[in-house]
């Protein structure tokens, strides 16, 4: 193991965000799939949960990539997957990671994300 990160969000700031904070934050494909919920918050927060435990796996802080680097993606199964592009996927491949395992739940009013990379 590389490294280890946890996030935890409250769900409301993702209520109140207005669309332009969420365009910078989320992938289209992200909000789309959270649109598809009567409430889509918790999945919106997660999904940005997702993405700050990301960086603290890579032991970075935030700014080292943008946003949309890192996307929560759906396998077939429905499990998440972490697929992770530009400055994300150059500073994975600086420190040895071959690949990130993620993991992410919600209530009303938290979203929670672990990311381990391997």
């Amino acid at each position: 193991m590389i490294g280890v990160g946890i996030d935890a969000v409250e769900v409301e700031r993702f209520r109140t965000a207005k669309t332009s904070l969420l365009e910078r934050l989320l992938t289209p494909d992200e909000r789309d799939y959270a649109n598809q919920f009567a409430d889509p918050a918790p999945s919106l927060a997660a999904r940005f949960a997702a993405k700050e435990a990301t960086m603290k796996a890579l032991g970075v802080g935030l700014g080292a990539f943008g946003f949309h680097d890192v996307e929560v993606v759906r396998k077939d199964s429905g499990e998440p997957k972490l697929v992770v592009t530009g400055n994300a996927q150059r500073l994975a491949t600086e420190r040895g990671v071959s690949r990130f395992l993620i993991s992410m739940s919600h209530t009303r009013s938290i979203a929670t994300a672990i990311v381990i990379a391997e």
